[in-house]
């Protein structure tokens, strides 16, 4: 596993570092934001850690520039307890925030939380005949590899990552696309139709929630 740490208390900073390789974990760390997010573009992390306040760019716009080429798990950390804060970090496309002081062991159970959302641990999602094994960008519908664009692929991982959730045509847009479109734009509605076609035909969890979006519908176990 390997962590990108983006705050600029030196305190906290080692502090982490130490329980984080203590467990194996592999850390890199950004004092900032602007640091951060080259960090982001040209290495490979597991999870930010990302501070709400820091130099320059602040942590919940570094969330956002990362969410227009990534999907990497985000848990934000701060000191503020204002339900505005936090709802601004989640906005902006963090997967989880831990407010400032927290327990070590708190910090671990959240990070497990977000493994097992995000499936790190390489373990394949499966929904009806098709089998996503996200450590190594597979797909395999009815035993047959399947050939999907980048784009597909994205959308396919966002909407796994929010498997039993309505997604937006905006959200998805803007998690996946990277952008702001107008709403009658449709081109989420295509690439839709591409994942139904190689892996959902019968329209059995790729569904149409109708004046909302599309969710990937799968029963939990």
């Amino acid at each position: 596993m390997r962590v990108l740490i983006v705050e600029d208390e030196p305190g906290l900073v080692e502090f982490l570092r130490l329980e984080l390789e203590l467990s194996g974990v592999e850390v890199d760390v950004a004092m900032d934001g602007e640091t951060a997010l080259e960090r982001a573009r040209s290495e490979p992390y597991d999870l930010l850690l990302v501070d709400i306040v820091l130099p320059g760019m602040s942590g919940v716009d570094l969330c956002r520039e990362v969410r227009r080429f990534s999907n990497v798990p985000i848990m934000m950390l701060t000191a503020r307890g204002a339900v505005a804060d936090r709802v601004g970090g989640l906005d902006a496309g963090a997967d989880d925030y831990l407010v400032k002081p927290f327990a070590i062991e708190e910090l671990w159970a959240r990070i497990r939380a977000i493994r097992r959302r995000y499936e790190v641990n390489g373990a394949p999602f499966r929904f009806g005949e098709a089998t996503v094994h996200l450590d190594a960008h597979r797909v395999v519908y009815r035993g047959q590899e399947v050939d999907l664009t980048a784009r597909e692929y994205d959308l396919l991982l966002y909407l796994l990552r929010n498997v039993n959730r309505t997604c937006s045509r905006q959200e998805l847009l803007e998690r996946v696309w990277g952008f702001q479109a107008p709403g009658d734009t449709n081109v989420v509605d295509v690439y839709i139709g591409y994942l139904r076609q190689k892996l959902d035909p019968e329209r059995r969890y790729i569904k149409t929630v109708r004046g909302q979006g599309y969710r990937l519908e799968v029963e939990e176990t």
